[in-house]
Order: C-alpha cells, then structure tokens, then sequence
C-alpha cells in the first residue's frame, strides 16, 4: 500500500507543476514573437515609386565661355626695297600715319648716278631715233621717182628707223627702272595706322639683304580695327555662322563688355587642336583694346532644330557608357544616348529614344536594366 500525501503537500506539487507550465508557455510565446519580428524584419521593402516624364523636343539654346585672343586687323613689317643710307626719319612709336604717308627718306648716291646715265642715254636714242626717221621718210619720198633710190635702199632706211625705235623703247625702260627704284627711297606708309616699332635711326644703313635687313625699319599696325580669334572646339562648329554676335571681356577693362561679329570662318579644323578658327571683327576707334590682349569670349549656341532635351538628373554616366532608363512594361531600359548642348540642368541627346518614351527623372547605376520598377 503506496503512502497517501497530506493535502498541504499536493497543494504545493499542484502549484509548482502549474508555474512550471506557465513558464513554458510564456518561452514558447516569446520564441514565436521573436521568430514573427525577425521574419518581418527579413521581408524585402517594397520599392518606392519613381519619377518618370515623357520625352519631348525643344531647342536649347546654351552659349560657350572660351578663351580668345586680339590681333591686329593689318600688320606689317616694313623693309628697305633698295640700299642706302636714313636722311631723315619723320615717325617714331606710337605716331598715327595715314596711307602714303613719308615714313622715311633715304639717300642711294649711286642710284642718283645711274639715273643721269640713264636720262642721258635716252635722250641720245631720242635722237637717233628722230634722225633714222627723218632719213626713212626722205628715202621714201626719193624712192618716187623712177630710178632715183632703189626699192633695197628704201628697206634698210625703214629696218634702222624701226631698230632706233626699239632702241628708244628700251632706253625709256631702262630709265623708269632707276626711277622707279628711286622712288623706294621715300618709305612710305601702306594704309592707316599706328607705328608699333622703329629699329632704325638717321644715318643707319638699310638694304634689302645684309645687316640693314635684320630687323624691320618700321612695324605698322592697323587697331581701329581688331580681329579676335578663338579656336571652336569641333563638337560646336556646327552651331556658329557668319555675323552671329559674340560678346568678351578682357583683363583690363573686367567690368565692360565687348561685342563684335563673326566674320570669318576657316572651313577647317585644326589638325593639332581639332577646333576651327573663328574670327570676330571688333570695333575699335577709342583704341582701348589692344592687339595680344587674351579675351573671354561668350560664344551664343542657338541650336537649329528641334532635338530631345532631358533633364541633367536623366544622364547616367556609367564606367560603360552615357544612358537614359526608359521604362518598358514596368522594367528599367538603359538606353545608351550621346549628349549635345547643355543648358539651365537641361542636355541634349541623341539616340535610339522616340517621342513619348517614359524616362526616369533621378536616373542612378542602382536601377538595373531589365529590374521591375515602381513609377508615380
């Protein structure tokens, strides 16, 4: 016969096996709380709506801030055409002259005497030539009368007239030579403008070859009139023509503002630079601007047609390539793009995109091509 338990101690087993059952059920519920959260936790966030525009065409119109440079309209090394000696100079730096204008007078003595011989010469061939005629015509008028001068006589009279004439050409060519060389005595200026350097003083010997050649007498420059000259890099010479309107600046004068007009284009690029040369005509009758000055030049780039304009934040610039991400049927499309003019956050592209195409506004590498997109 088993022992029978007083009632005070199967209270107590009753209690404890009680307690004990809740214990274990409270773990068993706080596992499955956590298990609960942890899962939720380990639940993929649902993507968040993107941005999306539909492409459309419009003209940008941007401008290009380059570097120029101003030179002289004219500039001219003047040399001596002839040796000699200065007489007389009556220029220096910075005088004004006006075309034709005396620069210099040079003195040639040698050149004083080969101008008499030559005058000399060319008044006996005169001479010669008056007496030849004279004696052709009275053969002639002989040769009338029947038996008087023979037909032999009257062809030798007419091969010395025209011989002496020809004498008398050459001798009148010979003269203006001398002359005409005298003449490059007198250096004269060959268009408006501004001396900008002398290298020669009075009594210096000047020449078209040697030590008086080996620097020029004079350097004359034209600035009323400037050119300014900047290289168009190539990806924007298709947006500049003749007599569009360019605005610069120089370092001199920081707070005025310049303008001139494309005047001149080369039709090349550069092989070295790979840029056209442009050239702007410049007004300049204060002669404030000086030619070597370097400009800041805005350069206006109204585009000519219509062409697809997107936001900045559209461009994905990847390791790979510049795209855009279309959305297809709810899916990310990179479509590789080539950029044109920018504007106010606003680019040009080209590529395989159509009118209407659905783009991403905040375009970033973590949208992949081909992942399922959320769009407003």
């Amino acid at each position: 016969m088993k022992p029978s338990l007083n009632k005070p101690v199967r209270r107590l087993l009753v209690l404890t096996g009680s307690l004990l059952l809740a214990i274990t059920l409270t773990n068993c519920q706080s596992s499955e709380s956590k298990a609960e959260a942890k899962e939720e936790a380990e639940k993929p966030e649902a993507p968040a709506a993107l941005e999306t525009f539909p492409l459309s065409k419009g003209k940008l119109a941007s401008s290009l801030h380059i570097p120029g440079e101003l030179v002289a309209f004219r500039d001219v090394d003047i040399y001596a055409k002839v040796s000699g000696f200065i007489k007389s100079l009556h220029v220096d730096v910075g005088s004004e002259v006006k075309q034709g204008q005396l620069l210099a007078l040079a003195e040639a003595p040698e050149l004083s005497a080969q101008l008499t011989s030559a005058e000399s010469r060319l008044k006996a061939q005169e001479a010669t030539s008056i007496g030849s005629r004279a004696n052709y015509e009275r053969v002639l008028e002989a040769s009338k009368f029947s038996g008087a001068v023979s037909k032999n006589d009257v062809d030798l009279a007419l091969a010395r007239r025209n011989a002496d004439l020809a004498q008398l050409d050459a001798a009148k060519s010979a003269y203006r030579e001398v002359a005409d060389l005298k003449k490059y005595l007198e250096i004269r200026a060959p268009f408006n403008g501004i001396i900008s350097a002398r290298n020669a003083s009075t009594g210096a010997y000047i020449g078209p070859s040697g030590k008086g050649s080996e620097f020029p007498l004079f350097v004359l420059t034209e600035q009323k009139r400037l050119r300014l000259v900047i290289s168009v890099p190539e990806a924007y010479t298709g947006y500049v023509d003749q007599n569009d309107d360019v605005s610069f600046t120089v370092k001199t004068f920081p707070d005025k503002k310049f303008t001139g007009q494309i005047k001149r284009l080369s039709g090349a690029l550069d092989k070295r630079l790979r840029a056209e040369r442009v050239e702007v005509d410049v007004v300049n009758n204060d002669r404030k601007l000086l030619p070597g000055m370097v400009a800041e030049v805005d350069l206006p780039l109204p585009a000519k047609t219509s062409t697809f304009v997107v936001p900045k934040s559209a461009i994905v610039n990847s390791s790979t390539g510049v795209f855009v991400i279309r959305v297809n049927n709810q899916k990310a499309e990179w479509v590789p793009v080539k950029k044109g003019l920018e504007a106010d956050n606003k680019i040009e592209i080209f590529g395989a995109v159509n009118e209407g195409d659905k783009l991403i506004t905040s375009a970033t590498e973590e949208i992949r091509d081909g992942a399922a997109v959320n769009v407003k």
